[in-house]
C-alpha cells in the first residue's frame, strides 16, 4: 500500500478497491481508442462552488428527462465505433489519483450515465477526473477520499480521511455504518498508521470514524451517484470538516441533483473530445 499523496484523491488510484473484484468492468474487443491527458499546470485560484456553477451554467437540467447536452452525447455515442466494440482510453495526471493512472471508456460505461444504471468504475474515475479539473486546481482539501465498493458490482460507499486530525468520515446512502465492511475498515486504518510512521507524525491518538447522517437513497442503483455527490458537495462548500449531520445546503438530493451531475459529465466527455 502505497503513501497517500496531498492531491484531489490523493490516496492511490488502487485503493479504490472492492471486496472481491472490480464492479461493472467488462471484457471489450480492441479497438480504435485516443488518450487524453490534462495538462497538470494548477489553473487560476477560484472559490470552488463559484467554479462549479460558471462549468454547469450553460448545461439545461429537467429532472426525468434527458437534456440536451445528454442527447447529444448519446447521438455521438450512436454513430461511433463505441457501439460496435470499440473502446477509449483516458490517461489521468498524476495530479488525479496521486499516480499516473488511464481508464477504459466502452459502451456500457456510456449507457450508464444515459440510462441511469448502476455506475462501474470507469465513470467513477471519469467523474473524478472532472471534478478535479473543474473544481480542485487551485485550491486545497482537507481530505483525502476514497470510494469504496463491495465487489460484484456491489454498493458503493464514500470514507473521507482527514490524516492531520486522525478522523475518517464515512458516508452511506443506505442504513449501518462501516461495520458491514471490516476488511475496508482494518485495510483505511492500516493505511493511515503507515502513512503517518513514514510522516514522522509523532501523534498516537486512536483513529477516530464518525458515521456522517447523509442523504439516503431511496432506489437500488443511485448509490454511486450519491457517492459523486458526496465528494462534489464536500469540495464545493469548501468546509474545514463534514458535519456529522452533513450540510445544511443538502440534507437530501433530489433526481435533479443527480441529474445535475450526469449533465456535467456528459458536457465534460464532449468538451475533452473523448468520443
Amino acid at each position: 500500500m502505497r503513501d497517500a499523496v496531498g492531491s484531489f484523491v490523493g490516496w492511490p488510484s488502487d485503493l479504490i478497491f472492492p471486496d472481491a473484484e472490480t464492479p461493472t468492468r467488462p471484457t471489450h474487443k480492441v479497438g480504435k481508442g485516443i488518450s487524453r491527458r490534462i495538462e497538470s499546470v494548477a489553473s487560476q485560484k477560484e472559490v470552488p462552488s463559484r467554479k462549479l456553477k460558471s462549468a454547469a451554467k450553460d448545461i439545461p437540467t429537467t429532472s426525468g428527462t434527458k437534456s440536451q447536452i445528454m442527447m447529444r452525447l448519446e447521438k455521438m455515442v450512436d454513430e461511433s465505433d463505441i457501439m460496435h466494440g470499440a473502446i477509449r482510453s483516458i490517461d489521468f495526471d498524476e495530479g488525479v489519483f496521486g499516480a499516473a493512472h488511464f481508464e477504459i471508456i466502452a459502451k456500457e460505461d456510456m449507457q450508464q450515465l444515459f440510462e441511469h444504471d448502476e455506475l462501474g468504475i470507469a465513470v467513477i474515475h471519469t467523474y473524478i477526473w472532472y471534478m478535479y479539473v473543474t473544481l480542485m486546481r487551485g485550491t486545497e482539501l482537507f481530505c483525502i477520499f476514497l470510494p469504496f465498493n463491495s465487489g460484484n458490482g456491489g454498493h458503493w460507499v464514500l470514507v473521507a480521511m482527514d490524516l492531520s486530525r486522525l478522523i475518517v468520515y464515512y458516508l452511506d446512502s443506505l442504513s449501518g455504518d462501516w461495520s458491514k465492511y471490516p476488511s475496508m475498515k482494518k485495510t483505511v486504518d492500516a493505511a493511515i498508521i503507515k502513512f503517518r510512521s513514514k510522516k514522522n507524525y509523532r501523534n498516537r491518538k486512536d483513529i477516530t470514524w464518525v458515521r456522517v447522517q447523509c442523504p439516503q437513497q431511496n432506489n437500488s442503483v443511485d448509490c454511486g451517484f450519491f457517492v459523486l455527490r458526496f465528494m462534489r458537495d464536500i469540495i464545493a462548500l469548501n468546509r474545514i470538516d463534514i458535519p456529522k449531520m452533513y450540510f445544511e445546503e443538502y440534507k437530501s438530493y433530489s433526481r435533479a441533483h443527480l441529474d445535475e451531475m450526469k449533465d456535467e459529465l456528459c458536457q465534460f466527455i464532449v468538451d475533452q473530445r473523448i468520443i
